[in-house]
């Protein structure tokens, strides 16, 4: 009896031991502290007056593209004139037009059935010499949320997905759900990142509006109203993308794009105001460590 008290208090004196040197090790395991993003301004150099733009703005050598849920508008780029439309009536089967690029004489855009729920989306394409509608791609119902902005990634697409936090909304899922897909061009999924949850909370109770790759390889993203370009890269581990950078812009949120003859020139809205806005971004610097760029 007595060598089991004495091999039952061995027993104990050795876990109770090791728990204090467990405790003692993690007290002292370094914990990580998010980077901070380095701060920008970008330098605004265009204005043109454009009803339509109340969603996004797109470009392409001649023209600049005003988008609103149903209407693009069509502006020469040297005056600033109307020259063309495409329109469609409120209420009908394209309703919600979120961001447009163009690309050989077409308008990609991405439409979803927002403010309603379920969550529902397509591709939209449209002629740009002629402003009709040219085809379309239907996503359906998509648990990743409603489709707000794509771009080329490789072969493929990376994509955005919108939640919200209000009525517009599954009641089941915050913008929290928001995030970044990638897929085939068949449009499966192949991968994604959620973004940073920090960033999420800056675009509450909304998600990202507008996004798409530069051609230096990092992922800019516009919120809802906020006059922020946030730049992301990927991680080289886990499933968050990196904010790497801010860049203040005189335009609130929405969609954007690059401007195809200029690959640090971007075209937004003030939707307030009622104007596309072409804006000069500055360099973004890549130090943040396990940040990577995108193989566009």
């Amino acid at each position: 009896m007595m060598i089991k008290r004495i091999l039952l208090l061995a027993i104990f004196a050795l876990v109770a031991s090791a728990q204090a040197f467990a405790q003692s090790r993690w007290a002292d395991w370094p914990t990580y502290e998010r980077p901070e993003p380095v701060q920008l301004q970008a330098a605004e150099i265009a204005r043109i007056e454009a009803p339509e733009a109340r969603q996004g703005a797109a470009a392409d050598a001649d023209h600049i593209y005003a988008i609103v849920n149903f209407a693009i508008g069509k502006y020469d780029r040297e005056t600033g004139e109307r020259v063309a439309a495409w329109e469609g009536p409120r209420g009908g089967l394209i309703g919600h037009l979120n961001s447009c690029f163009a690309e050989g004489g077409q308008l990609l855009c991405a439409n979803s059935n927002h403010p309603e729920v379920p969550m529902a989306s397509s591709v939209e394409i449209f002629d740009t010499e002629t402003m009709e509608h040219a085809g379309t791609k239907s996503l359906g119902l998509m648990d990743e949320g409603s489709l707000t902005w794509f771009d080329h990634l490789g072969a493929g697409w990376i994509v955005g997905f919108a939640h919200y936090n209000d009525e517009t909304g599954e009641p089941f899922k915050s913008n929290a759900y928001a995030g970044v897909h990638t897929f085939d061009k068949e449009w499966r999924r192949t991968g994604g990142w959620r973004l940073p949850p920090h960033l999420i909370a800056e675009m509450a109770p909304q998600a990202a509006s507008g996004g798409a790759l530069g051609e230096d390889g990092l992922l800019y993203i516009f919120g809802h109203d906020k006059p922020e370009l946030y730049v992301l890269a990927k991680p080289d581990m886990g499933p968050t993308l990196l904010h790497v950078a801010t860049i203040a812009v005189d335009a609130e949120g929405q969609a954007f794009s690059f401007d195809p003859e200029d690959p640090r020139v971007i075209w937004a809205i003030s939707r307030p105001n009622g104007q596309v806005r072409g804006f000069r971004l500055p360099e973004v610097p890549l130090e943040m460590e396990h940040a990577r760029r995108f193989a566009k």
